[in-house]
């Protein structure tokens, strides 16, 4: 009898639990909301740099194949390959313009770059580039021994850097240093090599730095007022 008790009491127990009766709860079965993604629409402005054209001297000469450019020039000869994201186009006046070949971003990205680095390369072949630094400090010198630059910087030994080929690097005063040629990474990198092995420091300023660079000084430690 005690046990057809229980029994009944559970199953009265999880019948209520299972439909909401016994904290009066109601389960009603409601439907699935539609969730919609709205897709934004990024404009992409076109690079003021890009569409600005690159002229061509008369001693300079352009060839085209595909995405391959080459420009010689009376200093040297230079090439670039385009990404697909841009393509170059010759006018019938000699000018070159760099355009999009898409529209996205890394397009408008990649248009003002290679329209530098074309400019760089025409500019490169027919006028120069240059990089000028300055030594300072006591004892700091440079002097060019055939194709390498010997610089003393305080060091136990001098340091002997080879100049790369299509670079010519002139010493003015021994402590002044011209790194020149038509290839401007060429020259930019070179150059930082040279300052690498002296930075200035901020105190005394004493080191190898670019001629148009301005060092931040700091203040020395002030000695203790008796």
């Amino acid at each position: 009898m005690a046990s057809s008790i229980t029994s009944s009491f559970q199953t009265s127990n999880l019948r209520s639990v299972f439909l909401g009766e016994r904290n009066k709860i109601s389960v009603s079965r409601v439907p699935a909301a539609h969730v919609t993604f709205l897709r934004k629409t990024i404009e992409c402005k076109e690079s003021r740099i890009g569409k600005q054209p690159i002229q061509v001297p008369s001693n300079v000469t352009i060839a085209l194949e595909g995405q391959d450019i080459k420009v010689k020039g009376p200093l040297g000869e230079l090439g670039l390959t385009y990404p697909r994201e841009v393509i170059l186009e010759r006018m019938d006046s000699g000018i070159l313009r760099v355009k999009k070949a898409v529209e996205n971003r890394r397009a408008n990205q990649m248009h003002g770059l290679f329209r530098t680095l074309t400019d760089n390369m025409v500019v490169g072949v027919s006028k120069g580039f240059e990089k000028k630094l300055q030594l300072v400090g006591v004892g700091y010198r440079a002097t060019v021994e055939g194709k390498d630059l010997i610089l003393n910087l305080g060091f136990s030994h001098p340091v002997k850097m080879a100049i790369p080929d299509g670079l010519k690097v002139k010493v003015e005063d021994n402590t002044r240093v011209t790194v020149s040629g038509y290839d401007k990474s060429d020259i930019g990198q070179f150059a930082a090599s040279i300052r690498r092995w002296r930075p200035p420091e901020p105190y005394k300023g004493k080191g190898i730095k670019y001629a148009d660079e301005v060092v931040r000084r700091k203040e020395g430690k002030a000695g203790k007022k008796k």
